[in-house]
């Protein structure tokens, strides 16, 4: 991507923010519109339940890991650049943190993505959860919390095994991943089509997953033709919205950058998705006890987030589309905790 026409006439702070807007809306309104959430489907699957909402992860999920491998094959995204490749990461932080954003999802009804997306539809159980999940989240990085997770962070690294990168670590060739990555397209092709799922749902599942990839190749284009550094990213949520927490409530706050322009995007795809389909809604808490009960969720998901380097949408479907061994194992423990978190307190 060519993008010395901008660069020659904006600041690349401004481009880079702008960049993360764009892809922020496509993803949310498009996450608005399918449906998007980890914790339907890891719930139906438990259930084993194989309808629309696992189909829809697993159509987000495969267009967004396949696409990226095959740009990552063409060149087009340097996928060793990325933090989650380019330097040590946390195996036992993506274990517990994994562990516990699952639970902290369940009892949120919704992982960081889904409730922002959730909040700009006028769910303010999910826009206060979302709050709590920030504030948790900027504790953790850089509050009274960041000795707590630098601690469980540093019990087993990467630094261990050798890297990060799991085709790499394993020596995994291309056409078994591709064939492995396609296999799970086919998958969500197939529920789909047998639970007679909504045709436009699923496309937008699938588009909701392309903005990963588009975020991967922005940002690879921007490294590379920029001036300053420019960090190899792609759409996560605990720490933007830390950071974006921090943006508002003491201004400079963050370094503007991709991921301060992602969230506030996010929100108003959604909110314009919602608004063409008619779908805005003002919802509240139903009683102290589930507010308790989602807040806690919330917080659990900010400092698992953190801890383990990336939510459901960083970890597990950003940092698994360039195979990072942490996220896999992020997304692995997400899953099995929902699992087990669901089987404890039921779907309420």
């Amino acid at each position: 991507m060519d993008l010395t026409f901008l660069l020659e006439r904006f600041p690349e702070a401004a481009i880079l923010a702008g960049g993360g807007l764009c892809v922020g809306m496509i993803f949310g309104a498009f996450a608005q519109q399918s449906r998007f959430c980890l914790r339907a489907a890891a719930l139906d699957f438990a259930h084993g339940v194989f309808g629309a909402r696992l189909a829809v992860w697993l159509l987000a999920f495969s267009a967004a890991v396949l696409t990226t491998q095959i740009l990552v094959a063409l060149g087009e995204i340097q996928a060793s650049e990325a933090r989650l490749l380019a330097s040590p990461q946390s195996l036992s932080g993506a274990l517990t943190g994994g562990l516990m954003f699952g639970t902290g999802m369940v009892m949120a009804r919704g992982c960081a993505s889904r409730l922002l997306v959730l909040s700009a539809t006028g769910n303010l159980r999910a826009l206060l959860s979302g709050l709590v999940f920030a504030v948790m989240a900027q504790a953790s990085l850089r509050g009274i919390l960041m000795p707590v997770r630098s601690w469980i962070a540093g019990w087993w690294t990467t630094a261990d095994t050798g890297g990060n990168d799991l085709i790499a670590l394993f020596a995994i060739p291309s056409w078994l991943s591709f064939g492995f990555l396609t296999a799970w397209l086919a998958a969500g092709l197939v529920i789909a089509v047998r639970s007679r799922a909504e045709p436009w749902r699923m496309i937008s599942a699938a588009i909701a997953g392309l903005a990963v990839p588009l975020a991967w190749w922005f940002t690879s284009s921007m490294a590379s033709q920029a001036f300053d550094p420019v960090q190899v990213e792609a759409v996560t949520f605990t720490g933007p919205s830390a950071d974006a927490l921090m943006l508002f409530l003491s201004p400079p706050g963050s370094q503007v950058d991709f991921a301060i322009g992602l969230v506030p995007g996010v929100f108003l795809g959604s909110f314009l998705a919602a608004l063409v389909s008619r779908e805005l809604v003002l919802q509240g808490f139903e009683s102290g006890r589930s507010m308790a009960r989602y807040l806690s969720g919330a917080a659990l998901m900010g400092f698992g987030g953190m801890l383990a380097g990336g939510c459901a949408v960083g970890a597990g479907v950003s940092g698994a589309s360039i195979f990072a061994l942490t996220a896999w194992i992020t997304l692995c423990g997400i899953w099995f905790s929902a699992v087990v978190m669901d089987r404890l307190i039921g779907d309420q």
